[in-house]
């Protein structure tokens, strides 16, 4: 593509290769729309698209079909007929400083910008470019040349969130989709920021063809990273409160493939006790007889899901799973005591909480057992930057903190075991009584020696 300029953006092919592609747009695909203000908005595009329209407020109106086939990344300016323009990426300049400074500017009063709300919005009525609105205002500011050039650059940003009219549509990717969550509402996933949630995907040491069961109140966003670091090899294994379907907000956003969802399986804390007798709905008539095709397929269907969720709980209590990842509102150490029989050997644990004293609990719990290696809690650090020539510095607005992760390693508890300290001091010890024999043998040898020879030396004398 030449990004010497803006380009028209067309409805894109619609072929069957391309649906395979995670980075085109696709009918029927969830896609976050990052506007000039910053907000970033989830939208999902009709399976038919057609006319359909897409309302950003102020931002204006664009019709789906022109999004989609185009690839995720690109920015856009959206035109009055809902058509978009394709815009081209914008370079990082140096700005100069000058002599200017912003000790005589006096803001506060209609001198400095004689332009009123009524004008402006009369431009914009007009078709007026949003840049030849600010164009404008720059012209009638009566200080905006006694600005510094940094001061300069933010007033024109300022500007261009409020009159411009250009987005930029993101992929929904793992990042940007935490990103979103932890943005628009924490709460809802426990204030888990995206570098903790990685570092919780490489302490739990996801990786294709594990098996891992995962305990997530995070809005999915752990059974997401499970599933995307699997790619499609393994099993995860969700633990939910009742028998139904979960509903995934995070997996929606993420348009992941079916090849991947696939290895997801959901069981029921009821369902995880071995004496539990599940109520089982009748899978067949009295008679062996049905009144119609519909009820012999339910009947069928019914079946079905019952063997499968036998095979499954069969599979669990087999046990040798790889790793437990935890994001939960419970106590965890009830949870972690609840399936370690379950775990293999080196089997990674892995908690999140966003509060210090709910995993020092669990790790004074776990650490006088001999279950749990090296029970060990770090708390998430992150500090963002602003990078601009010349205006590198840390951002002045952050979180506070990305919560905290309790990480330990499952063994096997062998009472005749020993540590490998113990195992060194008891072969010193050994190497020590080794020596001590070998050193009693050689002066038992050397007296014995000494005594033959006296004994030799009196036969001498005698003779």
């Amino acid at each position: 593509m030449d990004n010497s300029g803006p380009h028209t953006s067309s409805p894109g092919p619609q072929n069957a290769s391309n649906k395979d592609n995670r980075h085109i747009i696709h009918p029927n695909s969830q896609l976050l729309i990052r506007l000039p203000t910053k907000e970033v908005r989830n939208i999902r595009i009709d399976a038919s698209p057609g006319e359909k329209s897409i309302n950003l407020g102020k931002f204006g109106s664009l019709k789906q079909k022109y999004l989609v086939g185009q690839p995720y990344g690109l920015s856009y300016e959206v035109q009055n007929d809902k058509t978009l323009v394709i815009l081209p990426p914008r370079r990082l300049e140096e700005l100069e400083e000058t002599g200017a400074t912003n000790e005589l500017i006096v803001d506060g009063n209609e001198f400095v910008q004689p332009l009123t709300y009524t004008e402006i919005d009369a431009l914009k009525k007009s078709g007026l470019h949003a840049s030849e609105i600010i164009k404008r205002q720059i012209e009638s500011h009566a200080n905006f040349e006694l600005k510094t050039e940094y001061s300069k650059d933010k007033y024109r940003k300022r500007k261009q969130a409020k009159f411009a009219k250009e987005i930029t549509v993101l992929e929904p990717s793992l990042f940007n989709v935490t990103s979103y969550f932890f943005e628009k509402d924490p709460a809802k996933i426990m204030h888990l920021r995206i570098d903790t949630l990685g570092q919780m995907a490489n302490l739990a040491n996801l990786r294709p063809g594990g098996r891992y069961i995962v305990v997530d109140a995070v809005s999915g966003l752990l059974v997401a990273t499970a599933l995307e670091r699997l790619g499609g090899e393994g099993r995860v294994l969700y633990m939910s409160e009742s028998d139904t379907p979960p509903q995934f907000q995070a997996l929606d956003l993420l348009n992941m493939p079916e090849s991947h969802i696939s290895i997801l399986k959901q069981l029921d804390w009821a369902a995880s006790d071995e004496d539990h007798e599940p109520i089982r709905a009748p899978f067949e008539t009295d008679t062996g007889e049905y009144r119609s095709i519909g009820q012999k397929e339910r009947y069928e269907k019914r079946k079905l899901a019952l063997e499968a969720h036998a095979q499954l709980r069969e599979e669990f209590f087999a046990g040798e799973w790889d790793g437990l990842l935890i994001a939960a509102q419970y106590e965890p150490f009830s949870i972690v005591q609840r399936l370690t029989p379950y775990l293999a050997g080196s089997a990674t644990i892995t908690i999140y909480s966003p509060f210090l004293q709910i995993l020092s609990e669990a790790q004074a719990k776990m650490r006088p057992l001999p279950a749990y290696l090296s029970p060990s809690i770090t708390e998430a650090w992150l500090r963002q930057y602003q990078v601009l020539p010349g205006r590198t510095h840390p951002m002045m607005s952050m979180t506070g903190g990305g919560g905290y992760i309790l990480h330990a390693i499952h063994v096997y508890d062998d009472p005749t075991a020993s540590s490998a300290m113990a195992g060194l001091r008891q072969r010193k010890r050994q190497q020590r009584e080794r020596n001590a024999s070998r050193a009693a043998e050689k002066s038992k040898n050397k007296a014995v020696l000494e005594a033959n020879q006296d004994v030799e030396m009196l036969s001498e004398v005698d003779k």
